[in-house]
């Protein structure tokens, strides 16, 4: 499957984006209209996924999927902390809010594996779409918890964010219109679908263009990459994505649920955990944590770990 996604049009898009940045190309998309493609995919995927809830209902596997992505979120964090303060060095605050970034997910990078996975005969259940908005926010609870443990209460600041991590814009997109996909149904969804159906493989390879530019600025700008950290970057996917491939299968999850858990566990959030460490956590260098989420993990997720993981959900199932 890897020769096949690397010759795919959304991927070659991204590595286009890359290598225009790195060779210092002026190639941009305009903010206002890279805005407009991430509402459109979050919507056409949130759309999606709660019409074919609606085809099932909510079932038992529905139940234990979301069960195991909350536990995932809640729990990947904490490896990675130990990792980030064992072999990475870095400081508790730096660590808990880079831990944060790989307990949490990427929208960008699901979307992609959806689009990969589903070309290849492998298409995920559609409730995944409810898992990942459901992974978004645990890890930035535990990655608070982690940064701030054993520090005094005096003069610090100890609440969480909660209605910036909640109302955080992906999460509000994706929920809502997966609530609107489940009540509109197949029927409802018909008349939308030319919009959000037929054109959402052209739109993710400019939104991927997009992401390839700004991942190769982020790394070439960033001072504070260690070959340590680098390493940690490729190898938190790996094992994050092994493992929620490992318990995919273990629930029972079909051979492409369990690939996109794995995606899940694998991806770094760039989004919503910057946000809420900016509030929450502003001590921590985003030098750190934006260019190993998306500077490293992001493009090797979307180049190698969507391959690799259906790879091993295949195997394993």
């Amino acid at each position: 499957m890897i020769a096949d996604t690397l010759t795919s049009p959304v991927i070659l898009f991204f590595v286009l984006g890359f290598v225009a940045a790195a060779l210092k190309s002026d190639l941009t998309i305009p903010e206002a209209f890279a805005k407009a493609m991430s509402i459109y995919l979050m919507a056409a995927i949130g759309l999606k996924g709660g019409v074919e809830v609606s085809k099932s209902g909510i079932t038992p596997e529905i139940m234990v999927a979301a069960a195991a992505g909350l536990a995932l979120s809640f729990l990947l964090p904490v490896l990675a902390f130990a990792l980030l303060r064992g072999i990475g060095k870095l400081s508790k605050v730096d660590a808990g809010a880079v831990a944060a970034h790989y307990g949490s997910v990427s929208v960008v990078t699901f979307v992609t594996a959806i689009e990969l996975l589903t070309g290849e005969g492998l298409s995920p259940a559609g409730y995944m779409v409810a898992v990942l908005a459901l992974m978004e926010t645990p890890a930035i609870i535990t990655g608070l918890m982690l940064a701030r443990r054993g520090e005094s209460a005096e003069g610090e600041r100890n609440t969480t964010p909660w209605h910036e991590v909640l109302t955080n814009a992906s999460v509000m997109l994706l929920v809502g219109s997966f609530v609107i996909g489940a009540i509109a149904g197949s029927d409802g969804f018909a008349s939308v679908k030319p919009l959000f159906d037929t054109g959402f493989r052209g739109v993710l390879c400019l939104f991927l263009l997009d992401m390839g530019l700004i991942a190769a600025r982020r790394l070439m700008q960033s001072r504070k990459m260690t070959l340590r950290l680098v390493f940690l970057a490729i190898l938190l996917p790996l094992v994050n994505g092994t493992i929620g491939t490992i318990v995919g299968t273990v629930i029972g999850l079909d051979i492409a649920s369990a690939a996109a858990l794995g995606i899940l566990a694998a991806s770094a959030s760039y989004i919503a955990v910057p946000a809420a460490m900016r509030l929450a956590l502003p001590q921590a260098d985003p030098g750190i944590y934006l260019s190993m989420s998306l500077g490293v993990s992001f493009p090797f997720n979307i180049i190698f770990g969507i391959s690799i993981f259906a790879a091993l959900a295949q195997a394993l199932g």
